[in-house]
């Protein structure tokens, strides 16, 4: 099987939070986009974090509110990433050993896209992979 690299199966352009985002807007865009979660950028598009439903959820739980939590507030820090050349097959165990469902992708420290386990998924069930699961 030949590999695949994250730039053949990346979501681009990559939808991002900035860090001063706040937990309000980055709720919004999950309802509107139908996403899960995103990565957390600076500025200058440099990978910081992600945030997840999950984070929106404890923050409530937590009782804050939300017009007034940032995106840095309730992120998690130093997530894995991975470049445009990254095979398919390593992003696949970073997934498994991370736990994670999206991987973003980095070029020069900047965020180009994002993996996610249904690209992941979508790509591994293409006809010419078949014949190799």
């Amino acid at each position: 099987m030949e590999d695949k690299t994250a730039y053949e199966i990346m979501t681009r352009p990559a939808i991002s939070a900035k860090k001063n985002a706040s937990a309000r807007d980055i709720a919004l865009q999950f309802i509107s986009e139908k996403y899960s979660g995103m990565p957390v950028t600076e500025e200058d598009g440099r990978v910081i974090g992600i945030v997840t439903e999950i984070d929106i959820l404890n923050a409530v739980n937590d009782g804050r509110e939300l017009a007034r939590t940032t995106a840095s507030d309730i992120m998690t820090p130093d997530v894995a990433v991975a470049n445009p050349d990254t095979p398919l097959t390593e992003m696949i165990k970073m997934m498994a050993d991370f736990h994670i469902i999206r991987l973003p992708i980095v070029k020069e420290g900047k965020l180009i896209g994002v993996v996610s386990r249904g690209d992941i998924i979508r790509c591994l069930i293409q006809p010419e992979f078949m014949s190799n699961l």
